[in-house]
């Protein structure tokens, strides 16, 4: 146990210590660079927006990207938001008394796990001879349940749904129950709990409830 209490210590003086606007534009940035890059590098390179841009209807793609740049920041605090929200939830039905805005804060530590398959499907494209299609792109989350079939045999409805469901997600959840357990210095296992009937059930039942609405 004192083991367990050190770490936690050494964890929140040396990683911990960060600012939360600082924190937040840092994200928000990496993402606007990753978003760039595969706009420069791969989206660029599709046939169709070659032909687009040759007839000069490029700047509706243009103007589309651009409001998914200015988008990020406010993609960011809602999800942050909102999951930190379903957390503390969870938290106060089971008795643990973690505030809203620590729960925000571990959320937007977490949120570092979701850079890495942008950063792996970006390497992907890049390093891998192939000439893919706009849908090629869109379609692809590296470690996902639908990389594991040929997308285009699998019904449009589906694709968000097993892309939701990755090896990067399964990570995360850990993260959310390591971040509960170290804010409130109790049982793992309940940690573990919380998590899944808080966080990980709602995501299930919006997943549920996009498949509903798609259909």
């Amino acid at each position: 146990m004192l083991a367990v209490i050190n770490l936690k210590e050494r964890f929140f003086e040396q990683w911990y210590g960060f600012r939360n606007t600082t924190f937040f534009v840092m994200i928000s940035m990496l993402y606007l660079i990753l978003m760039l890059l595969k706009r420069m590098f791969i989206i660029a390179d599709v046939a169709a927006f070659e032909i687009l841009q040759e007839r000069g209807d490029m700047w509706l793609f243009d103007l589309f990207f651009g409001f998914q740049y200015l988008s990020i920041p406010i993609w960011l605090a809602w999800k942050f938001s909102l999951t930190a929200f379903v957390l503390w939830v969870g938290c106060f039905m089971f008795g643990y008394k973690i505030t809203y805005h620590q729960l925000w804060r571990w959320v937007m530590f977490s949120e570092l796990i979701f850079l890495l398959p942008e950063l792996i499907k970006l390497l992907w494209f890049l390093m891998i001879p192939q000439d893919p299609s706009y849908q090629d792109i869109v379609a692809f989350y590296p470690l996902s349940i639908l990389s594991l079939f040929n997308y285009q045999e699998v019904h449009e409805s589906m694709h968000y749904p097993l892309k939701a469901l990755n090896v990067f997600e399964l990570i995360y959840w850990l993260m959310l129950m390591t971040g509960v357990f170290f804010l409130s210095g109790k049982k793992w296992n309940i940690s573990v709990y919380i998590v899944l009937s808080s966080y990980v059930l709602f995501l299930f039942f919006w997943l549920i409830f996009y498949l509903l609405v798609y259909k």
